[in-house]
């Protein structure tokens, strides 16, 4: 749910309640209470992801898939276990889609490494916008360089919405994949994904989905979506850090090669030739994420007892009140103002660098990113060198907001 979806908070979410579920948010910061605005970075655990990969350390822990013993049977189970709870997460068909990685990095450099290098030529192009994450552009750089795939750009207007037009008019018959984010990590602008999917494939390309911000806001259905690929992190779903998710149609994941070699992504090895496991084990050599993929798991179970549309109408909620506090004081100025959007208020102030004010209110206990959030061709669009980013999440509440008014006061006291 975006911010004009919502008014008021929804009576049956309870955030106190939530809140009570993070250890870190009874925590101080230089003798502050914690307010804690930077989940687009990376969210904070509940108690509940604690504790599943304290028990998986503490009596469950071996290596899975090999061991013929109970606590890797468990373990096993408990892993694979997580691969189901994804696909009902995101509504994919088949548990052979989900490909654990390390991040949503790692997932776009697969598709990059092994679709791209099978299936891009010389020529082809490769769509993606002004909005994308430095993980959603590096990796088509390398590729552009190393094979001579074209890499085109669709602009954004001033309030950070994609240009519909001028994406339309990029595509065409040498089109053959669109990677774009379903949700700025910048501006919180959430795309018109449907769309973009429609007309990319009426020209036949594939479609690759960043969905590392909104698989934490809004509820995501890829089979929906009709999307070929959708990626994320669990970092940002309230889960453990080197733990990502790669979705991928599986008639497309069965075409392309493998990423790595090693263990476990084998069928079987002679010094003659090897051949490849089934998916989705085909892209997952070596030891896994093991217990991070059990966190993962037990994250993804928490958003979901709490629902994705109360989280959304709650989050919309404080984006709204956040923007009408943000918009009293004089010089501020908001980047990324498109109507639909989610939970990210990027922001400058024309008497002080976001550097500053981050540092400054850090000793009010309030945290911010600040910076060019991996998105410096964003950041040129936009005409900034850097913004302030506060990110709202699922344990954010009213009085954290304005504790970042009155930190932000101070400021404007200071630089006067």
């Amino acid at each position: 749910m975006t911010s004009q979806d919502a008014t008021d908070v929804v009576p049956s979410y309870d955030v106190d309640a939530v809140r009570s579920d993070f250890p870190i948010l009874s925590t101080t910061m230089h003798d502050k209470p914690l307010v804690f605005l930077d989940s687009a970075a990376s969210a904070q655990k509940p108690r509940q992801v604690i504790d599943a990969v304290s028990s998986a350390y503490e009596s469950e822990y071996a290596n899975v898939h090999r061991g013929l013993y109970k606590i890797s049977e468990t373990a096993t189970a408990n892993y694979e276990g997580t691969r189901e709870t994804i696909r009902k997460y995101i509504n994919a068909e088949r548990t052979s889609e989900i490909i654990f990685t390390r991040n949503a990095t790692e997932s776009i450099n697969l598709v990059a490494y092994s679709f791209g290098r099978e299936f891009l030529e010389e020529g082809d192009e490769v769509v993606i916008t002004e909005l994308e994450h430095h993980a959603n552009i590096v990796p088509w750089q390398i590729l552009r360089d190393e094979k001579g795939v074209v890499l085109r750009v669709a602009p954004v207007n001033d309030d950070g919405e994609l240009i519909m037009s001028d994406f339309e008019e990029i595509l065409g018959p040498n089109t053959k994949l669109v990677t774009v984010s379903h949700m700025s990590n910048v501006m919180g602008t959430v795309l018109p994904v449907e769309e973009l999917i429609q007309r990319a494939h009426a020209v036949g390309a594939k479609v690759l989905l960043h969905g590392c911000q909104s698989v934490t806001h809004i509820p995501v259905d890829v089979q929906a979506l009709g999307c070929d690929f959708y990626v994320f992190s669990g970092h940002k779903l309230y889960g453990p850090s080197g733990i990502g998710v790669l979705y991928g149609r599986e008639e497309l994941l069965d075409s392309m090669p493998p990423f790595m070699g090693g263990g476990d992504m084998i069928s079987s090895v002679t010094f003659a030739k090897s051949t490849w496991a089934n998916l989705p084990h085909k892209f997952e050599a070596g030891t896994p994420a093991i217990v991070q993929a059990i966190g993962l798991g037990a994250a993804i179970d928490y958003v979901t007892d709490l629902g994705l549309e109360a989280i959304g109408a709650h989050e919309a909620e404080l984006l709204n009140y956040a923007t009408q506090k943000l918009s009293s004081f004089d010089g501020l100025k908001i980047i990324g103002t498109a109507p639909n959007k989610a939970s990210v208020l990027s922001f400058t102030l024309d008497f002080a660098h976001p550097h500053d004010i981050a540092t400054i209110i850090d000793r009010a206990g309030v945290a911010v990113r600040a910076g060019h959030h991996c998105a410096q061709p964003l950041m040129d669009r936009m005409d900034v060198p850097a913004t302030v980013r506060a990110s709202i999440g699922l344990y954010n509440n009213r009085s954290d907001i304005d504790a970042l008014a009155a930190a932000l006061a101070d400021v404007q006291e200071l630089f006067g």
